[in-house]
């Protein structure tokens, strides 16, 4: 019996004769309805003509979790008073509950990307609806993208909703092409904010990581809204981790205390999603945001945090990371506790906080691995997905690594084609990483073994389970946990999806299967996902892998003396030089060449290298050296190469410079800044260098190691610089002299250095050999900046105006300095008095 009354008093109720309109006109349409109005469970009824009195069509409703699927389904059966699988069915990953009479089927949208693949047109659906599209996971972007294709190509008529629980819809609607806007209103009750920030700092999320402090603070916020207020309370924390460790700290708390999750057993979900006589508190991750209405909550804890996929593409380490929630989700969160009557919102952070965090959350398709993306857009057609309606294009770094990606595993040719093993593994609906890692290991292994072991790295085990997938996959055959329950679900469906036809892939060296060990059978399997990271040990606990990242395993694990892991599961700290890793495989070093033999590389390696050259024959395999041997005739070309190299990283001074040459050089230098011109820039290194072609040539090129640049003569060298094409260098001596002659007959060196900060050249010199020097003497125009020393060669003035010295400052100096020295001449008039080397005794001697 359908149960009318509930069906009325769903709010959505009201929007609804303008979307049917919509998609009468139009075709496409878009939905905004907040959670708990009915969009997921009403509108796929009435569009489907078995509530309201429509015609019959077939409706297709995607939903981005499992859980939200599984529970649509089972409310939409209930509202129509009949069992799952009648009417209304849905399908996930390994489990189908739908029957010849369903006319309206919830599945995921990484179910429904796989019949779009199989059946574009999507025969016999009228209708699809995509659930929950504000929150822009790759999947469903990737479903709207193949759907509107769909629609201009082949089903014209398919009609297609975007369903969202914000009103942020105008992108959507503009893709759908400028598709009509329908909103409903909520029926929502005011909200108290409650701001709970921790007493003392905690420390901020990275990876995975959550400061304990941070969790136990969740924890006593929970307690005191048990004791401020009534009601359920909802709390919203990252992960399954997460809830598990809040949960162990609730003990004792009167009421029950339920941990809402996608791999949460059925009963479980159950208990949450429905209403009980007891109070309760649900610990919930995102699912709980608008997939799924919770009733009875009065109160919800918001711990302000959620998980975002991440991927360096530099090293190939891409998981899940747990970042500060958007104020957008924050708002759907406290939204939560008003959907039946007033409530309040705890939330774990300051007010001032909140204005800093991000406005929305990062769409999937900016910050996640888009190997699998790429896989699906090859598939279907578009393999750069340039063609593809999306809200957002892929970037270009990411596609890229993704296409490195699906070459290395046989899924794509070198120009992006979908080879046949490719479309092989898009039908299996896994990572291309555990495609290749299913196909090629259950050649090797045989499909359950191989099943088994890919299944384990699918769904990382629990950290309980150890860090060694060997032994992970002993403790999950006997284990009796739900995670070992779910595990052998997926291995099954894993070994049949397997054994339907095998073709052995392109680098996978071993043809039939092979009688490995379980050890060695997890450490081929896991080598084959992340070819990447097979890794050598360094020593300690330490290992590099291949693909040039450092990695290091906890102390205590059974692995650190294996000379070769394959490594499944790492992460990196953002200031960690190193990987930790958290679940790896002991292989041989035969089976990391099998695995990543696209890596294999051999050649001759002439580089500098701890200060002088080395040249080597060297088998790589990826960053990791295999062998190495001296090579005795390096190509002149490559040490040329080299010998630059060091000299851009240790300098010209590996060159022979006499005090002269350096003389030469600052010489040189000066005049280029003063005259320019002609006259080389000689004072960069890096500029130098840029031209060694035409000065350190030809004994550059004779050079074979450090020692020979030791006996280049850069003095020599750097003559080859000087403008003689012009005729100019030959005015060397005239524009920057070496010397200059003083008044007193000494010949006094010119310091042209640069170091000086001020540009001109310094004529050190003592006061009384200039004595009767009226204008300051100058070297190319520029007057130099005389340093008038003592007779005991100390500083006693500076000055680059003699005349105004002589007249001035030279009245001050003699006070000072004439009782200090009373053997030297100290005249009133310097302008007119004799210059000398000499003190006044042995004036008077001469004749």
């Amino acid at each position: 019996m359908i149960r009318t009354a509930d069906l009325d008093a769903l709010p959505v109720r009201e929007a609804l004769p303008a979307l049917v309109s919509a998609l009468d006109a139009h075709g496409t349409a878009v939905l905004c309805a907040p959670p708990g109005t009915g969009k997921t469970t009403l509108v796929p009824l009435v569009l489907a003509g078995l509530v309201g009195g429509g015609p019959r069509r077939r409706v297709i409703v995607a939903e981005p979790r499992r859980i939200a699927a599984r529970a649509a389904a089972r409310r939409m059966a209930w509202l129509l008073g009949e069992q799952v699988g009648g009417s209304v069915g849905f399908t996930v990953r390994g489990e189908r509950v739908a029957g010849p009479g369903t006319v309206v089927e919830v599945v995921t949208t990484g179910v429904l990307l796989q019949r779009l693949q199989r059946d574009q047109e999507l025969a016999a659906v009228d209708v699809v609806i995509l659930d929950e599209c504000h929150e822009r996971h790759l999947d469903a972007d990737t479903v709207a993208a193949f759907l509107l294709d769909v629609r201009e190509t082949l089903r014209p008529e398919l009609r297609l909703v975007a369903a969202s629980a914000t009103t942020d819809a105008a992108g959507w609607a503009r893709l759908l092409g400028h598709a009509p806007v329908v909103e409903a209103a909520g029926v929502s009750y005011p909200v108290e904010t409650v701001w709970a920030p921790p007493a003392r700092p905690v420390r901020p999320p990275h990876g995975m990581r959550v400061d304990p402090a941070q969790l136990a603070h969740v924890a006593s916020v929970v307690r005191r809204a048990l004791a401020e207020r009534s009601g359920d309370v909802l709390c919203f924390l990252p992960g399954v981790g997460e809830i598990a460790r809040v949960a162990g700290q609730l003990g004792g708390v009167a009421a029950e205390v339920l941990q809402l999750h996608g791999r949460a057993p059925a009963e479980v979900q159950d208990a949450a999603l429905s209403a009980r006589p007891h109070r309760r508190v649900i610990l919930s991750t995102a699912v709980a945001e608008s997939s799924l209405t919770v009733p009875g909550v009065r109160v919800v804890v918001d711990s302000g945090l959620a998980r975002e996929p991440r991927v360096d593409h530099a090293r190939g380490l891409g998981a899940l990371a747990t970042v500060r929630a958007s104020r957008a989700a924050g708002r759907q969160r406290a939204g939560r506790a008003g959907r039946e009557a007033p409530g309040a919102v705890y939330r774990c952070w300051s007010e001032a906080e909140d204005g800093r965090l991000p406005a929305f959350p990062s769409p999937e398709i900016r910050i996640a691995d888009l190997a699998q993306f790429a896989l699906q857009a090859a598939c279907w057609g578009d393999p750069d997905a340039s063609g593809l309606a999306l809200l957002d294009p892929p970037p270009a770094g990411a596609m890229a690594a993704a296409r490195e990606v699906l070459v290395a595993v046989g899924a794509v040719d070198p120009a992006g084609a979908v080879t046949a093993r490719g479309q092989r593994m898009a039908r299996l609906g896994l990572h291309p990483r555990m495609a290749r890692a299913l196909l090629d290991g259950s050649a090797a292994l045989g499909p359950r073994r191989a099943a088994e072991i890919v299944a384990l790295l699918s769904e990382e085990p629990p950290r309980e389970y150890g860090d060694d997938l060997a032994a992970a996959r002993r403790r999950a055959r006997a284990g009796g946990d739900g995670y070992a329950a779910r595990w052998r679900a997926e291995a099954k469906r894993l070994e049949r999806a397997a054994a339907a036809g095998n073709p052995a892939g392109p680098s996978l060296t071993g043809a039939g299967e092979r009688s490995l060990s379980d050890d060695a059978a997890a450490g081929l399997v896991g080598a084959l996902a992340f070819p990447e990271r097979v890794a050598k040990a360094k020593g300690q606990g330490a290992f590099l892998m291949a693909n040039g990242t450092g990695a290091e395993l906890a102390d205590g694990s059974a692995l650190r003396s294996a000379p070769w892991v394959a490594v499944a599961v790492a992460d990196r700290g953002p200031h960690s030089a190193s990987a930790r890793v958290r679940l790896a495989a002991a292989i041989d070093e035969d089976t990391a060449r099998d695995a990543a033999a696209h890596l294999l590389t051999s050649g001759d390696e002439v580089r500098w290298e701890d200060g002088d050259l080395v040249a080597r024959s060297v088998e790589r395999l990826g960053a990791i050296e295999l062998a190495a041997r001296p090579l005795r005739n390096p190509d002149p070309d490559l040490v040329r190469a080299a010998l630059l190299d060091g000299l851009r990283s240790d300098g010209l001074g590996l060159l022979r410079w006499s005090p002269d040459a350096q003389m030469l050089r600052a010489r040189l230098g000066f005049l280029h800044r003063t005259l320019g011109g002609g006259w080389p820039d000689v004072q960069d290194d890096d500029a130098l260098l840029d031209r060694a072609d035409d000065w350190l040539e030809p004994e550059l090129s004779r050079a074979r190691r450090r020692a020979d640049l030791g006996r280049i003569d850069a003095g020599q060298a750097l003559n080859r610089l000087l403008p003689w094409a012009t005729g100019e260098a030959a005015r060397l001596d005239e524009l920057a002299p070496e010397r200059i002659e003083v008044p007193s007959g000494s010949r006094i060196r010119v310091d042209y250095s640069a170091e000086h900060g001020h540009g001109q050249p310094v004529l050190a010199v003592k006061l009384q050999e200039l004595f009767g020097l009226a204008e300051t003497p100058k070297v190319a125009g520029v007057p130099v900046l005389v340093h008038l020393l003592s007779p005991a060669g100390r500083p006693a003035a500076v000055t680059a105006d003699l005349a105004s010295f002589w007249q001035g400052g030279y009245r001050a100096v003699r006070a000072e300095l004439r009782g200090r020295y009373p053997k030297h001449p100290w005249p009133e008039d310097p302008a007119t008095a004799e210059p000398t080397r000499h003190t006044n005794a042995r004036l008077r001697r001469q004749p």
